[in-house]
């Protein structure tokens, strides 16, 4: 076996490069977030300026969709002892 195949087996380095994926996706979807709602601002400052500022509804519902990527890219509630204290709760439980 090479050691790129060694490498690719070990669990805490996949674990590594699920949450690495995750937040290049996030800062992506952040940049995207901050492109298009400056678009529709922009669109609505130089159209309809004067009238209700929709703008505001995808940036606040896009925005939420965005703030749950976030907290899904980098809070890491998966501690080990977490992790232990779940697996000695599903014992006593059983």
């Amino acid at each position: 076996m090479s050691d790129i195949e060694r490498e690719s087996e070990n669990p805490l380095r996949l674990q590594a490069i699920a949450v690495l994926r995750k937040r290049r996706e996030f800062r992506s979807h952040l940049l995207v977030y901050l492109l298009m709602n400056t678009a529709f601002v922009t669109i609505w400052a130089t159209t309809t300026p004067h009238i209700f500022f929709w703008p505001m509804l995808p940036i606040l519902f896009w925005g939420i969709g965005l703030v749950m990527n976030g907290w899904d890219a980098y809070h890491d509630d998966l501690s080990e002892e977490r992790i232990e204290r779940e697996m000695e709760h599903l014992r006593h439980t059983r």
